[in-house]
Protein backbone atom coordinates (compact mmCIF):
# COMPACT_ATOMS: atom_id res chain seq x y z
CA UNK A 1 0.00 0.00 0.00
CA UNK A 2 3.03 2.39 -0.44
CA UNK A 3 2.12 3.79 -3.33
CA UNK A 4 -2.20 4.23 -2.97
CA UNK A 5 -2.07 7.37 -4.40
CA UNK A 6 -1.83 5.59 -7.73
CA UNK A 7 -5.29 4.28 -7.49
CA UNK A 8 -6.28 7.50 -6.24
CA UNK A 9 -7.43 9.01 -9.69
CA UNK A 10 -9.11 5.45 -10.84
CA UNK A 11 -11.15 5.53 -7.55
CA UNK A 12 -12.02 8.81 -6.95
CA UNK A 13 -13.99 9.68 -10.41
CA UNK A 14 -15.60 6.35 -10.36
CA UNK A 15 -17.11 6.96 -7.06
CA UNK A 16 -17.44 11.14 -7.19
CA UNK A 17 -19.38 9.93 -10.30
CA UNK A 18 -21.79 7.00 -7.98
CA UNK A 19 -22.78 10.58 -5.65
CA UNK A 20 -23.41 12.68 -8.41
CA UNK A 21 -25.86 10.03 -9.29
CA UNK A 22 -27.65 9.44 -5.95
CA UNK A 23 -26.57 12.64 -4.65
CA UNK A 24 -29.67 14.86 -2.91
CA UNK A 25 -28.85 17.64 -4.85
CA UNK A 26 -28.77 15.76 -8.35
CA UNK A 27 -31.85 17.95 -9.88
CA UNK A 28 -29.73 21.17 -9.03
CA UNK A 29 -28.64 21.01 -12.36
CA UNK A 30 -25.87 23.93 -11.69
CA UNK A 31 -24.68 22.40 -8.61
CA UNK A 32 -24.33 19.27 -10.23
CA UNK A 33 -22.30 21.19 -13.12
CA UNK A 34 -19.96 22.53 -10.86
CA UNK A 35 -19.51 19.83 -8.50
CA UNK A 36 -18.80 17.77 -11.93
CA UNK A 37 -15.91 20.29 -13.40
CA UNK A 38 -14.43 20.77 -9.80
CA UNK A 39 -14.02 16.83 -9.74
CA UNK A 40 -12.73 16.26 -12.83
CA UNK A 41 -10.10 19.39 -12.53
CA UNK A 42 -8.69 17.36 -9.45
CA UNK A 43 -8.52 14.86 -10.69
CA UNK A 44 -6.66 15.75 -13.92
CA UNK A 45 -4.46 17.48 -11.65
CA UNK A 46 -3.52 14.38 -9.48
CA UNK A 47 -3.39 12.36 -12.68
CA UNK A 48 -0.67 15.28 -14.12
CA UNK A 49 1.07 15.10 -10.57
CA UNK A 50 1.24 11.33 -10.91
CA UNK A 51 3.31 11.21 -14.29
CA UNK A 52 5.15 13.82 -13.61
CA UNK A 53 6.57 12.59 -10.44
CA UNK A 54 5.53 8.84 -9.88
CA UNK A 55 7.42 7.01 -13.21
CA UNK A 56 7.80 3.38 -12.37
CA UNK A 57 6.25 3.21 -8.81
CA UNK A 58 3.99 0.31 -9.03
CA UNK A 59 0.94 -0.94 -6.74
CA UNK A 60 -0.95 -4.33 -6.15
CA UNK A 61 -4.41 -3.48 -4.99
CA UNK A 62 -5.11 -6.95 -4.50
CA UNK A 63 -4.67 -10.45 -5.99
CA UNK A 64 -7.50 -12.45 -7.54
CA UNK A 65 -5.93 -15.65 -7.19
CA UNK A 66 -2.47 -17.24 -7.82
CA UNK A 67 -0.81 -14.81 -10.57
CA UNK A 68 -3.40 -12.89 -10.87
CA UNK A 69 -3.71 -9.54 -9.58
CA UNK A 70 -5.05 -6.12 -10.21
CA UNK A 71 -2.36 -4.09 -10.65
CA UNK A 72 -1.54 -0.41 -11.05
CA UNK A 73 1.91 1.14 -12.68
CA UNK A 74 2.75 4.47 -14.24
CA UNK A 75 5.35 3.48 -17.13
CA UNK A 76 6.25 5.33 -20.42
CA UNK A 77 3.14 4.00 -22.14
CA UNK A 78 1.08 4.75 -19.45
CA UNK A 79 1.87 8.34 -18.23
CA UNK A 80 1.45 9.00 -22.36
CA UNK A 81 -2.30 8.62 -22.24
CA UNK A 82 -3.34 9.44 -19.03
CA UNK A 83 -1.57 12.67 -19.37
CA UNK A 84 -3.75 13.07 -22.79
CA UNK A 85 -7.02 12.47 -21.28
CA UNK A 86 -6.00 14.40 -18.41
CA UNK A 87 -5.56 17.22 -20.57
CA UNK A 88 -8.44 16.74 -22.72
CA UNK A 89 -11.32 15.79 -19.98
CA UNK A 90 -12.26 18.96 -18.27
CA UNK A 91 -12.39 20.99 -21.47
CA UNK A 92 -14.65 18.27 -22.69
CA UNK A 93 -16.27 18.62 -19.35
CA UNK A 94 -17.00 22.40 -19.79
CA UNK A 95 -18.12 22.23 -23.28
CA UNK A 96 -21.05 19.82 -21.87
CA UNK A 97 -22.35 22.41 -19.87
CA UNK A 98 -23.69 24.62 -22.16
CA UNK A 99 -24.33 21.56 -24.69
CA UNK A 100 -26.77 19.67 -22.49
CA UNK A 101 -28.61 22.64 -20.48
CA UNK A 102 -31.26 21.69 -22.31
CA UNK A 103 -31.82 18.23 -21.49
CA UNK A 104 -33.26 16.18 -18.60
CA UNK A 105 -31.60 14.15 -16.08
CA UNK A 106 -28.27 15.62 -16.75
CA UNK A 107 -26.69 14.09 -13.45
CA UNK A 108 -27.28 10.94 -14.86
CA UNK A 109 -25.34 12.28 -17.96
CA UNK A 110 -22.50 13.21 -15.82
CA UNK A 111 -22.44 10.69 -13.23
CA UNK A 112 -21.62 8.41 -16.10
CA UNK A 113 -19.54 10.74 -17.92
CA UNK A 114 -17.04 11.14 -14.44
CA UNK A 115 -16.91 7.36 -13.93
CA UNK A 116 -15.81 6.78 -17.83
CA UNK A 117 -13.23 9.16 -16.47
CA UNK A 118 -11.96 6.94 -13.75
CA UNK A 119 -11.95 3.64 -15.87
CA UNK A 120 -10.28 5.36 -18.91
CA UNK A 121 -7.27 6.33 -16.06
CA UNK A 122 -7.24 2.83 -15.21
CA UNK A 123 -6.57 1.74 -18.86
CA UNK A 124 -3.41 3.63 -18.53
CA UNK A 125 -2.33 2.96 -15.35
CA UNK A 126 -2.81 -1.17 -15.58
CA UNK A 127 0.46 -2.35 -14.70
CA UNK A 128 -0.33 -5.33 -16.75
CA UNK A 129 -2.91 -7.44 -19.05
CA UNK A 130 -5.81 -8.75 -16.61
CA UNK A 131 -6.12 -5.22 -15.06
CA UNK A 132 -6.24 -4.21 -18.28
CA UNK A 133 -9.13 -6.81 -19.33
CA UNK A 134 -11.18 -5.86 -16.55
CA UNK A 135 -11.22 -2.19 -16.78
CA UNK A 136 -11.86 -2.36 -20.85
CA UNK A 137 -14.71 -4.50 -19.78
CA UNK A 138 -15.76 -1.50 -17.12
CA UNK A 139 -15.29 0.70 -19.94
CA UNK A 140 -18.20 -0.97 -21.79
CA UNK A 141 -20.59 -0.80 -18.60
CA UNK A 142 -19.79 2.95 -18.05
CA UNK A 143 -20.49 4.36 -21.86
CA UNK A 144 -23.20 2.44 -22.10
CA UNK A 145 -25.78 4.44 -20.42
CA UNK A 146 -24.27 7.60 -22.55
CA UNK A 147 -24.66 5.69 -25.56
CA UNK A 148 -28.32 5.45 -24.92
CA UNK A 149 -28.73 8.67 -22.84
CA UNK A 150 -31.56 10.24 -25.38
CA UNK A 151 -33.73 6.85 -24.85
CA UNK A 152 -35.05 7.44 -28.79
CA UNK A 153 -35.74 4.29 -30.67
CA UNK A 154 -32.43 4.95 -32.51
CA UNK A 155 -29.99 5.03 -29.41
CA UNK A 156 -31.16 2.10 -27.64
CA UNK A 157 -30.72 0.22 -31.12
CA UNK A 158 -27.46 1.71 -30.73
CA UNK A 159 -26.53 1.15 -27.39
CA UNK A 160 -27.34 -2.58 -28.08
CA UNK A 161 -24.94 -2.83 -31.17
CA UNK A 162 -22.20 -1.17 -29.04
CA UNK A 163 -22.88 -3.65 -25.77
CA UNK A 164 -22.75 -6.63 -27.99
CA UNK A 165 -19.60 -5.68 -30.65
CA UNK A 166 -17.77 -4.62 -26.69
CA UNK A 167 -18.26 -7.87 -25.44
CA UNK A 168 -17.92 -9.99 -28.27
CA UNK A 169 -14.66 -8.10 -28.83
CA UNK A 170 -14.00 -8.75 -24.97
CA UNK A 171 -14.36 -12.43 -25.34
CA UNK A 172 -12.26 -12.22 -28.51
CA UNK A 173 -9.04 -10.39 -25.40
CA UNK A 174 -9.98 -13.55 -23.16
CA UNK A 175 -8.76 -16.15 -25.14
CA UNK A 176 -5.06 -14.32 -25.86
CA UNK A 177 -4.80 -13.49 -21.64
CA UNK A 178 -5.12 -17.54 -21.04
CA UNK A 179 -2.60 -18.32 -23.52
CA UNK A 180 -0.04 -15.22 -22.75
CA UNK A 181 -0.59 -16.53 -19.10
CA UNK A 182 0.20 -20.29 -20.11
CA UNK A 183 3.06 -19.42 -22.65
CA UNK A 184 4.41 -16.19 -21.07
CA UNK A 185 4.12 -17.52 -17.36
CA UNK A 186 3.16 -13.52 -16.66
CA UNK A 187 0.69 -11.11 -17.27
CA UNK A 188 3.09 -7.98 -16.83
CA UNK A 189 3.70 -5.46 -19.60
CA UNK A 190 7.62 -5.99 -20.54
CA UNK A 191 8.69 -4.13 -23.57
CA UNK A 192 9.41 -6.87 -25.69
CA UNK A 193 7.06 -9.21 -24.87
CA UNK A 194 6.67 -11.74 -22.41
CA UNK A 195 6.54 -14.84 -24.49
CA UNK A 196 9.22 -17.62 -23.72
CA UNK A 197 9.90 -18.87 -27.49
CA UNK A 198 11.24 -22.39 -25.68
CA UNK A 199 7.81 -23.29 -23.99
CA UNK A 200 6.15 -21.79 -27.30
CA UNK A 201 8.30 -23.95 -29.86
CA UNK A 202 5.52 -25.92 -31.54
CA UNK A 203 2.36 -23.93 -30.49
CA UNK A 204 4.03 -20.83 -32.30
CA UNK A 205 0.77 -20.97 -34.87
CA UNK A 206 -1.68 -21.53 -31.85
CA UNK A 207 -0.01 -17.98 -30.75
CA UNK A 208 -0.24 -15.91 -33.68
CA UNK A 209 -3.65 -16.61 -33.47
CA UNK A 210 -4.30 -15.73 -30.78
CA UNK A 211 -2.89 -12.66 -30.80
CA UNK A 212 -5.22 -12.16 -34.48
CA UNK A 213 -7.77 -12.96 -31.81
CA UNK A 214 -6.70 -10.30 -29.46
CA UNK A 215 -6.28 -7.82 -31.85
CA UNK A 216 -9.87 -7.76 -33.60
CA UNK A 217 -10.84 -8.06 -30.24
CA UNK A 218 -9.38 -5.44 -28.43
CA UNK A 219 -9.89 -3.82 -32.13
CA UNK A 220 -13.66 -3.84 -31.63
CA UNK A 221 -13.42 -0.61 -29.59
CA UNK A 222 -10.39 0.88 -32.33
CA UNK A 223 -13.50 0.01 -35.06
CA UNK A 224 -11.59 -2.16 -37.03
CA UNK A 225 -13.03 -3.74 -39.86
CA UNK A 226 -15.68 -5.35 -39.90
CA UNK A 227 -16.47 -4.75 -36.50
CA UNK A 228 -16.77 -1.08 -37.05
CA UNK A 229 -20.36 -0.88 -37.11
CA UNK A 230 -21.34 0.49 -33.85
CA UNK A 231 -19.39 3.47 -34.31
CA UNK A 232 -21.69 5.52 -37.21
CA UNK A 233 -24.39 4.33 -35.12
CA UNK A 234 -23.31 5.32 -32.00
CA UNK A 235 -23.11 9.16 -33.55
CA UNK A 236 -26.96 9.65 -31.93
CA UNK A 237 -25.70 10.09 -28.72
CA UNK A 238 -25.14 13.71 -27.74
CA UNK A 239 -21.94 15.29 -28.94
CA UNK A 240 -19.67 15.16 -25.49
CA UNK A 241 -20.53 10.95 -25.63
CA UNK A 242 -19.55 10.91 -29.20
CA UNK A 243 -16.81 13.08 -28.64
CA UNK A 244 -15.47 10.53 -26.55
CA UNK A 245 -16.17 7.69 -28.14
CA UNK A 246 -14.38 9.17 -31.07
CA UNK A 247 -11.26 10.98 -29.66
CA UNK A 248 -10.75 10.26 -26.12
CA UNK A 249 -11.48 7.56 -24.27
CA UNK A 250 -13.36 4.23 -25.97
CA UNK A 251 -11.94 4.05 -29.71
CA UNK A 252 -8.33 5.60 -27.96
CA UNK A 253 -8.23 2.92 -25.20
CA UNK A 254 -8.84 -0.43 -28.29
CA UNK A 255 -5.66 1.45 -30.10
CA UNK A 256 -3.75 1.39 -26.26
CA UNK A 257 -4.85 -2.12 -26.04
CA UNK A 258 -3.42 -2.74 -28.83
CA UNK A 259 -0.20 -1.21 -28.71
CA UNK A 260 0.42 -2.48 -25.04
CA UNK A 261 -0.64 -6.07 -26.63
CA UNK A 262 2.09 -5.97 -29.81
CA UNK A 263 5.20 -4.51 -28.07
CA UNK A 264 4.37 -5.47 -24.39
CA UNK A 265 2.70 -9.35 -24.07
CA UNK A 266 3.73 -10.86 -27.16
CA UNK A 267 6.87 -8.72 -28.20
CA UNK A 268 7.72 -6.87 -32.00
CA UNK A 269 10.34 -9.94 -31.89
CA UNK A 270 8.04 -13.07 -31.80
CA UNK A 271 5.21 -11.37 -34.30
CA UNK A 272 7.60 -9.58 -36.87
CA UNK A 273 7.51 -11.10 -40.35
CA UNK A 274 4.95 -14.02 -39.48
CA UNK A 275 1.41 -14.32 -41.44
CA UNK A 276 -0.17 -12.57 -38.27
CA UNK A 277 1.59 -10.10 -39.19
CA UNK A 278 0.72 -9.66 -42.53
CA UNK A 279 -2.82 -10.32 -41.32
CA UNK A 280 -3.25 -7.35 -39.20
CA UNK A 281 -1.77 -5.38 -41.15
CA UNK A 282 -3.81 -5.98 -43.69
CA UNK A 283 -7.26 -5.34 -41.70
CA UNK A 284 -5.25 -2.16 -40.78
CA UNK A 285 -4.80 -1.01 -44.65
CA UNK A 286 -8.84 -2.36 -45.59
CA UNK A 287 -10.18 -0.07 -42.18
CA UNK A 288 -8.40 3.07 -43.75
CA UNK A 289 -9.66 2.48 -47.22
CA UNK A 290 -13.08 1.73 -46.00
CA UNK A 291 -13.70 4.51 -43.84
CA UNK A 292 -12.15 6.92 -46.33
CA UNK A 293 -14.42 5.90 -49.29
CA UNK A 294 -17.74 5.80 -46.42
CA UNK A 295 -16.66 9.26 -45.29
CA UNK A 296 -16.90 10.71 -49.20
CA UNK A 297 -20.14 9.26 -49.40
CA UNK A 298 -22.08 10.00 -46.06
CA UNK A 299 -23.52 13.23 -45.87
CA UNK A 300 -24.69 13.45 -42.24
CA UNK A 301 -21.94 15.58 -40.81
CA UNK A 302 -22.00 13.88 -37.30
CA UNK A 303 -21.49 10.47 -39.26
CA UNK A 304 -19.26 11.61 -41.79
CA UNK A 305 -16.64 12.48 -38.74
CA UNK A 306 -17.70 8.94 -37.44
CA UNK A 307 -16.48 7.34 -40.74
CA UNK A 308 -12.92 9.28 -40.52
CA UNK A 309 -12.58 8.06 -37.20
CA UNK A 310 -12.94 4.53 -38.39
CA UNK A 311 -10.29 5.40 -40.52
CA UNK A 312 -7.95 7.66 -38.89
CA UNK A 313 -7.80 5.05 -35.84
CA UNK A 314 -6.21 2.33 -38.46
CA UNK A 315 -3.59 4.80 -38.97
CA UNK A 316 -2.77 3.97 -35.50
CA UNK A 317 -3.05 0.20 -35.85
CA UNK A 318 -1.24 0.27 -39.14
CA UNK A 319 1.86 2.24 -37.51
CA UNK A 320 1.49 -0.55 -34.50
CA UNK A 321 1.61 -3.55 -36.74
CA UNK A 322 4.93 -2.77 -38.41
CA UNK A 323 6.20 -4.22 -35.07
CA UNK A 324 9.50 -1.92 -35.18
CA UNK A 325 10.31 0.93 -33.00
CA UNK A 326 9.35 3.43 -35.46
CA UNK A 327 6.28 1.95 -36.02
CA UNK A 328 5.40 2.37 -32.31
CA UNK A 329 6.76 5.91 -32.46
CA UNK A 330 4.11 6.55 -35.47
CA UNK A 331 1.25 5.26 -33.48
CA UNK A 332 1.86 6.88 -30.31
CA UNK A 333 2.33 10.19 -32.48
CA UNK A 334 -1.26 9.31 -33.82
CA UNK A 335 -2.54 8.59 -30.92
CA UNK A 336 -1.68 11.73 -29.28
CA UNK A 337 -2.36 13.75 -32.65
CA UNK A 338 -5.32 12.94 -33.45
CA UNK A 339 -7.22 13.26 -30.41
CA UNK A 340 -6.43 16.89 -31.06
CA UNK A 341 -8.07 16.52 -33.84
CA UNK A 342 -11.12 14.77 -34.13
CA UNK A 343 -12.22 16.19 -30.28
CA UNK A 344 -11.88 19.69 -32.05
CA UNK A 345 -13.70 18.45 -35.13
CA UNK A 346 -16.50 16.53 -33.74
CA UNK A 347 -16.99 19.58 -31.02
CA UNK A 348 -17.26 22.32 -33.71
CA UNK A 349 -20.07 20.20 -35.28
CA UNK A 350 -21.91 19.85 -31.92
CA UNK A 351 -21.52 23.99 -32.04
CA UNK A 352 -23.48 23.61 -35.10
CA UNK A 353 -25.78 21.03 -34.49
CA UNK A 354 -26.33 22.83 -30.72
CA UNK A 355 -27.15 26.65 -32.57
CA UNK A 356 -28.63 25.97 -35.61
CA UNK A 357 -30.54 22.15 -35.57
CA UNK A 358 -28.62 21.39 -38.99
CA UNK A 359 -27.25 17.82 -39.51
CA UNK A 360 -26.27 17.33 -43.06
CA UNK A 361 -23.32 18.90 -44.91
CA UNK A 362 -25.77 20.16 -47.65
CA UNK A 363 -27.22 22.54 -44.63
CA UNK A 364 -23.98 24.43 -43.83
CA UNK A 365 -24.27 27.31 -46.94
CA UNK A 366 -22.66 30.00 -45.43
CA UNK A 367 -22.35 29.75 -41.60
CA UNK A 368 -18.68 30.14 -41.90
CA UNK A 369 -19.37 33.75 -41.82
CA UNK A 370 -22.39 33.61 -38.81
CA UNK A 371 -20.34 31.04 -36.91
CA UNK A 372 -16.62 32.62 -37.45
CA UNK A 373 -14.93 30.78 -34.65
CA UNK A 374 -16.34 27.46 -34.83
CA UNK A 375 -15.48 27.50 -38.55
CA UNK A 376 -11.83 28.63 -38.02
CA UNK A 377 -11.00 25.97 -35.43
CA UNK A 378 -13.05 22.88 -37.65
CA UNK A 379 -10.79 24.63 -40.82
CA UNK A 380 -7.98 24.10 -38.31
CA UNK A 381 -8.46 20.45 -37.68
CA UNK A 382 -9.53 19.27 -41.52
CA UNK A 383 -6.64 20.87 -42.69
CA UNK A 384 -4.44 18.45 -39.93
CA UNK A 385 -6.36 15.76 -40.34
CA UNK A 386 -5.59 15.94 -44.26
CA UNK A 387 -1.38 15.85 -43.17
CA UNK A 388 -1.05 18.76 -44.24
CA UNK A 389 2.06 20.83 -42.64
CA UNK A 390 2.31 22.33 -39.95
CA UNK A 391 -0.05 21.10 -38.13
CA UNK A 392 -0.17 17.91 -35.91
CA UNK A 393 -1.34 15.57 -38.43
CA UNK A 394 1.40 16.16 -40.85
CA UNK A 395 3.79 14.74 -38.13
CA UNK A 396 2.11 11.81 -37.18
CA UNK A 397 0.81 10.62 -40.63
CA UNK A 398 4.98 11.52 -41.81
CA UNK A 399 5.81 9.05 -39.18
CA UNK A 400 3.85 6.43 -40.15
CA UNK A 401 4.70 7.20 -43.77
CA UNK A 402 8.48 6.55 -42.74
CA UNK A 403 7.67 3.40 -40.79
CA UNK A 404 6.31 1.58 -43.69
CA UNK A 405 9.10 2.29 -45.79
CA UNK A 406 11.60 1.66 -43.10
CA UNK A 407 9.64 -1.76 -42.49
CA UNK A 408 10.70 -3.01 -46.10
CA UNK A 409 8.32 -5.46 -46.89
CA UNK A 410 6.40 -5.52 -49.70
CA UNK A 411 2.76 -5.17 -48.10
CA UNK A 412 4.04 -1.79 -46.12
CA UNK A 413 5.83 -0.15 -49.25
CA UNK A 414 1.34 -1.17 -50.26
CA UNK A 415 0.54 0.49 -46.66
CA UNK A 416 2.24 3.98 -48.66
CA UNK A 417 -0.46 4.05 -51.74
CA UNK A 418 -3.11 3.52 -48.98
CA UNK A 419 -2.29 6.51 -46.88
CA UNK A 420 -2.12 8.35 -49.74
CA UNK A 421 -5.09 7.53 -50.90
CA UNK A 422 -7.18 8.12 -47.68
CA UNK A 423 -4.95 11.93 -47.33
CA UNK A 424 -6.84 12.38 -50.61
CA UNK A 425 -10.22 11.36 -49.59
CA UNK A 426 -9.92 13.41 -46.11
CA UNK A 427 -9.04 16.45 -48.39
CA UNK A 428 -12.76 15.84 -50.08
CA UNK A 429 -14.91 14.75 -47.59
CA UNK A 430 -13.38 17.59 -44.93
CA UNK A 431 -12.62 20.40 -47.21
CA UNK A 432 -16.58 20.15 -48.53
CA UNK A 433 -17.83 21.29 -45.11
CA UNK A 434 -15.30 24.14 -45.05
CA UNK A 435 -16.38 25.38 -48.83
CA UNK A 436 -20.21 25.43 -48.12
CA UNK A 437 -19.60 26.93 -45.00
CA UNK A 438 -17.36 29.82 -46.46
CA UNK A 439 -18.92 29.76 -50.17
CA UNK A 440 -22.19 28.99 -50.57
CA UNK A 441 -23.49 28.23 -53.56
CA UNK A 442 -26.77 30.22 -53.33
CA UNK A 443 -28.25 32.61 -50.88
CA UNK A 444 -31.04 34.32 -50.18
CA UNK A 445 -30.95 38.06 -49.41
CA UNK A 446 -30.83 37.69 -45.68
CA UNK A 447 -28.01 35.10 -45.97
CA UNK A 448 -30.22 31.67 -45.19
CA UNK A 449 -30.62 28.79 -47.10
CA UNK A 450 -32.13 29.10 -50.44
CA UNK A 451 -34.00 26.38 -50.15
CA UNK A 452 -31.86 24.01 -50.98
CA UNK A 453 -31.79 20.54 -48.14
CA UNK A 454 -34.47 22.30 -46.00
CA UNK A 455 -36.09 19.03 -45.49
CA UNK A 456 -33.37 17.97 -43.39
CA UNK A 457 -33.57 21.20 -41.62
CA UNK A 458 -37.42 22.01 -41.36
CA UNK A 459 -38.02 20.41 -37.70
CA UNK A 460 -37.40 16.62 -38.32
CA UNK A 461 -37.18 15.28 -34.29
CA UNK A 462 -34.02 14.09 -33.17
CA UNK A 463 -33.40 10.64 -33.50
CA UNK A 464 -34.69 10.00 -36.63
CA UNK A 465 -31.80 10.58 -38.79
CA UNK A 466 -29.21 9.88 -36.04
CA UNK A 467 -29.23 12.80 -33.78
CA UNK A 468 -30.10 13.41 -30.15
CA UNK A 469 -32.24 15.50 -28.47
CA UNK A 470 -29.72 18.07 -27.37
CA UNK A 471 -28.21 17.59 -31.28
CA UNK A 472 -31.95 18.98 -32.56
CA UNK A 473 -32.81 21.67 -29.33
CA UNK A 474 -33.50 25.09 -30.32
CA UNK A 475 -34.22 24.04 -33.93
CA UNK A 476 -36.70 26.42 -35.80
CA UNK A 477 -36.47 24.62 -39.41
CA UNK A 478 -34.49 27.11 -42.11
CA UNK A 479 -34.80 30.19 -40.83
CA UNK A 480 -31.42 30.98 -39.74
CA UNK A 481 -32.20 31.30 -36.14
CA UNK A 482 -30.77 29.10 -32.93
CA UNK A 483 -32.56 28.78 -29.51
CA UNK A 484 -35.09 30.78 -28.70
CA UNK A 485 -35.13 32.80 -31.89
CA UNK A 486 -31.78 34.93 -31.73
CA UNK A 487 -29.29 34.91 -34.89
CA UNK A 488 -27.14 32.08 -35.66
CA UNK A 489 -24.01 32.80 -33.80
CA UNK A 490 -20.89 30.85 -32.85
CA UNK A 491 -21.79 29.13 -29.27
CA UNK A 492 -21.15 30.55 -25.52
CA UNK A 493 -17.67 30.53 -23.64
CA UNK A 494 -17.93 26.91 -22.40
CA UNK A 495 -18.37 25.67 -25.42
CA UNK A 496 -16.32 28.37 -27.47
CA UNK A 497 -13.46 28.18 -25.39
CA UNK A 498 -12.37 24.27 -25.70
CA UNK A 499 -12.64 25.14 -29.50
CA UNK A 500 -9.98 27.37 -29.50
CA UNK A 501 -7.70 25.70 -26.80
CA UNK A 502 -8.22 22.32 -29.30
CA UNK A 503 -6.99 24.40 -32.58
CA UNK A 504 -4.54 26.39 -30.78
CA UNK A 505 -3.10 22.96 -29.55
CA UNK A 506 -3.09 21.24 -33.04
CA UNK A 507 -1.48 24.34 -34.26
CA UNK A 508 1.55 24.22 -31.50
CA UNK A 509 2.14 20.62 -31.63
CA UNK A 510 2.57 21.20 -35.18
CA UNK A 511 5.09 23.42 -34.74
CA UNK A 512 6.89 22.18 -31.68
CA UNK A 513 6.38 18.30 -32.15
CA UNK A 514 10.06 17.35 -31.53
CA UNK A 515 10.50 16.87 -27.32
CA UNK A 516 7.70 14.71 -27.71
CA UNK A 517 8.52 12.80 -30.36
CA UNK A 518 11.91 12.31 -28.90
CA UNK A 519 10.52 11.31 -25.85
CA UNK A 520 8.32 8.52 -28.18
CA UNK A 521 11.65 7.52 -29.56
CA UNK A 522 13.11 7.06 -26.38
CA UNK A 523 10.20 4.60 -24.77
CA UNK A 524 10.23 2.85 -28.40
CA UNK A 525 14.10 2.34 -27.76
CA UNK A 526 13.47 0.91 -24.33
CA UNK A 527 15.12 4.05 -22.43
CA UNK A 528 12.15 5.03 -20.82
CA UNK A 529 10.05 1.92 -18.62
Amino acid sequence: MKHLSLVLPVLLPIIGGAAILFSPYRHKQRVNQWLTEGLVILNSLLVLWLVATHLGDSMVLFRLFGELKLEFRIDGMGRIFAGLVAILWPLATLYAFEYMEHETKTHTFFAYYVMTYGITVGIAFAGNLVTLYLFYELMTLVTFPLVMFTMTKEAIRASRKYLYYSLGGAAFAFFSLVFIMTYGGSTEFVLGGVVNREAAQGHADILLAMYVFAFFGFGVKAAIFPFHGWLPSASVAPTPVTALLHAVAVVKSGAFAIIRLTYYSYGAGFLKGTWAQWVVMGAAMVTIVYGSTMAVKEIHFKRRLAYSTISNLSYILLGATMMSPLGMVAALSHLVFHAFMKICGFFCAGAVMHRTGKEYVYELDGLGYKMPVTFACFTIASLSLIGIPPFAGFISKWNIAQSAVDCGAPMAYAAVGVLLYSALMTAVYMLTVVVRAYFPKTLTVDGNDDGHGLAGASGTSGGTDGTSRADAAGRTGASGTGHGGASVSDPGWKMKLPLIVFASAIILLGLCSRPLVHYFELLAGGMIK
